[in-house]
Order: C-alpha cells, then structure tokens, then sequence
C-alpha cells in the first residue's frame, strides 16, 4: 500500500486516575470495541507511543504522560469498484457534487468495507479521483456522517483537493444544514462557540470539553418551533467530528434520532439522526466562479416534520 493509512490517530494525557496503570489494561478501557490482543499487537509493532516513544505492553502511566495511538487499517485492503447509483447534483473534469443518502458510509473502515460511497466513487471515475487522503479516501475533501444525509464534495484530481481544502481551513467554504431537534434555543438565531475534544468517559464520544481540544464554532437559526421539537438551520465555520451533534446535546436540544448523543429512549423510526447536509458552496478552482448546490430535505426528514404539532 506504500505509505500507512490509519483509520484514526489519537493524542491525549494521561492523567492522575491513569497512574499506575498498565499500558495495555488502560488503552482496553479506552476502547473496548477491541481486544487486549490486538491492542498488545499495536505496542509491540510501535503504534502505541507515550511520550514519543515506544513502549512495553506492562508499562506503568504516569499522570504526565503523553500518549499517541494510531490505528492503522488492514495491511492488505483491496478497495473495489462497486455499481452503486449515485446522486450526482454536478460533474465536470475537475469535481462532482454527491447528494449522500442516510445510511451509507462514505469511505471504508472496519465493518464497512464495502458498500461505501468511495466503492461508487471507484466504479463511476476510475483513477480520476485525487490521491490526497490516500488509497482509503481517494477524492474525499469533506465527509458526513453515516446517517447524515447530504452533499458532500469530491476531487477529481490533486490540485482540486488541495485547493477545496484550502477553503475550508480559511472558512470560505458554506456548509448549511438542517435538523430537527429536540426542545429548542431560547434565541432565534445565534452561535455556539465551544471546544470539542475526545470524551475521556466514552473514547468512541466526543464532548464539549476544555482537554485536548479544538476551538468549535456552529451558527444557528430557528425556521420553525413545534411542540417539544423545533427544526434547525446550522452553517459551520469550523469542522469537528459530530460538531451539531455535540453542540445540540450540550445546549439541551440534542438531535432527534441521535443514537449516541441523544436521549436514551431514540426515536427508531428515524434510523439514526435527523440531519441533512441541504447546502453547499465553493469557490471552483480552474474557473474561480462561485458554485452553489441546494439539496431538497429527504423523504424521511419531511416526513417526520409533518408527524409535528406547533
């Protein structure tokens, strides 16, 4: 595969409750959707570094101790072509918009390694798709979640992918969405500017959190309140992992059917969140002409907002 793809690196400390701890029984705790096994494995083969150095699987955490741990995908990972309709709002020779539907995975990872929209991307573009983010995420700028539905953005080739990624950094980029969520913000409109980090409680979480984490800013707007509900419209100025998601769950106005970030009780129905990538805008690299793409609200989406009472 030449270089290493990762399914995701991690930074943290360790903490005062940490002390004491072998390195292998706390790293199980962290993430105990894997075995003791294959984490011992990610040690010895030197994925595992505390302070930026290589450790024994007995190492004992000390409070200051900074730890990395990267999570390399398969050695072997033959990504194939798949005949996947895809709902492609625009294509030229440089990019493609895709209109994402709810519950496909954009690019694969364990579990899901095939079925994903890169597999569709393979089958409808062949080698024309950048190779920035690896043989993983070939053409991927920007992804959304599973259950987010959406627009999502695809390169065609190098220059075009460093040149979208660029606008997002610089936040020129638009990302609007819409959610139904639950409650509502006692504002009108307004913006949610706190950090997001790795939950230290749930390493698979993410939270609102001052520890190791990144500056968060999410704008908002009320477009209609309901009984016990209200639907949302959000544009992002920064891009952090479940970003809304978190944000809502913070402010008491999680996202309705958030398996992970909302009420225990999720409404099923659903099939996970009711959030939907509507809008997307760009400035196009080759011809510098501001592009900008409305995706409808899906069926399930407007569905739900009619089962509501004001």
């Amino acid at each position: 595969m030449g270089q290493t793809e990762y399914e995701f690196t991690e930074e943290w400390s360790a903490g005062e409750e940490c002390a004491g701890q072998r390195l292998d029984r706390f790293l199980s705790e962290c993430y105990p959707e894997r075995t003791r096994s294959s984490l011992q494995k990610l040690i010895e083969t030197g994925n595992i570094l505390v302070n930026g150095k290589t450790a024994v699987k007995n190492y004992k955490l000390k409070p200051d101790d900074r730890l990395l741990a990267q999570f390399p995908y398969p050695a072997e990972l033959n990504l194939l072509p798949q005949d996947i309709p895809l709902d492609i709002v625009y294509e030229d020779d440089d990019l493609l918009v895709v209109n994402k539907p709810k519950g496909m995975v954009v690019h694969p990872a364990p579990g899901n390694y095939d079925g994903t929209l890169v597999n569709a991307l393979l089958a409808h573009c062949g080698e024309s798709l950048s190779g920035i983010n690896g043989v993983i995420r070939p053409g991927i700028v920007h992804r959304i979640d599973k259950d987010t539905s959406g627009l999502l953005m695809v390169a065609k080739n190098d220059q075009t992918h460093l040149s979208l990624a660029e606008q997002i950094q610089e936040h020129s980029f638009l990302r609007e969405y819409q959610a139904v969520v639950y409650h509502a913000p006692r504002e009108d409109s307004g913006e949610i500017d706190l950090p997001i980090g790795r939950s230290q409680a749930d390493r698979k979480k993410m939270c609102v959190t001052q520890k190791n984490a990144k500056p968060a800013v999410t704008w908002f707007e009320v477009i209609e309140r309901y009984r016990g509900f209200s639907h949302l419209r959000f544009r992002l100025k920064t891009g952090r992992t479940h970003q809304i998601r978190v944000h809502l769950a913070y402010i008491g106005c999680p996202v309705a059917g958030d398996p992970v970030y909302g009420p225990k009780k999720v409404i099923t129905s659903l099939h996970g969140q009711c959030l939907h990538a509507k809008k997307i805008g760009f400035v196009h690299p080759k011809t510098g002409e501001w592009m900008e793409f409305d995706s409808p609200l899906p069926d399930y989406f407007q569905t739900f907002l009619r089962g509501l009472t004001k």
